[in-house]
């Protein structure tokens, strides 16, 4: 340990210099120094979209939505349909409704500019504590301590922590904390979590290329690859379901609108049963003769997996749904359905039945 040096901001700042990844919401380095900062909206939307999903699924809904809706003042004024609709398939959907709701909070309350004070970002819908401190720092450069999974992993690594996460949160932060710099914070922010991603890997760490491996105590005792604990996992368990795809002779498709809180909140998607760990008590949306798909379609949320059985039905044109409303078909596009909904009208085309 007697040949351990402390971390030091600056020999991380010199590695970014040359090694900073491209991303489509990133002010190089280079152009920052040169006077080029960040759009906050973009940085604003990069950390939304972010959220419990990498980078590479992010970047073509990233690039989609700031080409749609180039500004925060267009996103607030688009339909919430067309938001959801374009955010279908990235997952965790809340946080396309709390981007709508901040669009328009900092369209209408900060006069379409976003606030540069981390209290204030605190305020607005779907910021939190972690988003706050990336958009402070990002693109303002204010030196707020920004902590990721990638930046947990980095420092239980270089302090060589061994209590397991989610414990460790708060020692972690005020590790990040005590090396923070005020010079360049936003280059330091975005440096440390690219340390992560590239660098100081999960797992196979590339630890001969780190500029921080002089500094890593982890490294000097030969835990690199023991950390971050983590607490054991607890089951996820198996909930079931029904999804009806009914389709009326003219090929329009019967599908309602998922509640705006809740799973899936305020997306289209097939009308169904009750998601429960026993079978559901069946729903079925509009009397029709329903053929059951011999296939599930499978999916897995955050805290369980789901098997729905899916069933499909031909209906005229003068039957009357009990739920949902049909959609021409030249205005349906599977695209605009949740992953989970997706697999099930795969299933109901493969004619698996």
């Amino acid at each position: 340990m007697s040949d351990v040096t402390q971390p030091k901001a600056a020999d991380l700042l010199e590695w970014y210099d040359r090694h900073a990844r491209t991303l489509p919401w990133r002010v190089a380095p280079s152009d920052r120094q040169k006077g080029v900062w960040p759009d906050p909206y973009r940085v604003w939307m990069s950390e939304i979209m972010l959220q419990q999903t990498t980078v590479a699924a992010v970047k073509s809904y990233f690039e989609a939505f700031t080409r749609r809706w180039p500004s925060v003042g267009d996103l607030a004024a688009a339909k919430d349909e067309d938001v959801m609709a374009a955010w279908a398939g990235l997952g965790y959907y809340a946080r396309a409704r709390n981007l709508l709701k901040c669009a328009r909070a900092v369209t209408e309350d900060y006069g379409g500019h976003f606030p540069d004070d981390h209290a204030s970002l605190l305020t607005l819908p779907g910021v939190g504590r972690y988003t706050a401190a990336a958009v402070s720092a990002i693109a303002f450069d204010h030196p707020e301590v920004v902590v990721d999974g990638n930046v947990e992993r980095v420092m239980a690594r270089l302090f060589d922590e061994h209590q397991p996460l989610p414990k460790s949160k708060p020692v972690l932060t005020e590790y990040a904390a005590s090396l923070t710099p005020d010079e360049r914070p936003g280059c330091y922010a975005q440096a440390v979590m690219d340390l992560g991603a590239t660098i100081c890997t999960p797992k196979n760490p590339a630890c001969g290329l780190c500029p921080w491996r002089p500094a890593c105590r982890a490294f000097a005792n030969g835990t690199t690859t023991d950390l971050p604990r983590k607490e054991p996992k607890k089951r996820k368990p198996t909930r079931v379901g029904t999804a009806y795809l009914a389709r009326r002779v003219d090929g329009a498709w019967l599908l309602e609108r998922r509640p705006d809180k809740g799973l899936l909140g305020g997306m289209l998607g097939w009308p169904g049963t009750e998601w429960t760990e026993t079978p559901p008590t069946e729903a079925e949306p509009i009397s029709a003769e329903w053929k059951t798909v011999q296939a599930e379609a499978r999916h897995t949320f955050t805290h369980f997996h789901l098997r729905l059985t899916v069933k499909t039905a031909l209906v005229p044109m003068d039957r009357a749904p009990e739920r949902g409303d049909f959609i021409a078909l030249p205005d349906f596009r599977p695209s605009d359905l949740p992953t989970v909904m997706r697999k099930a009208f795969d299933l109901a085309q493969s004619g698996s039945s």
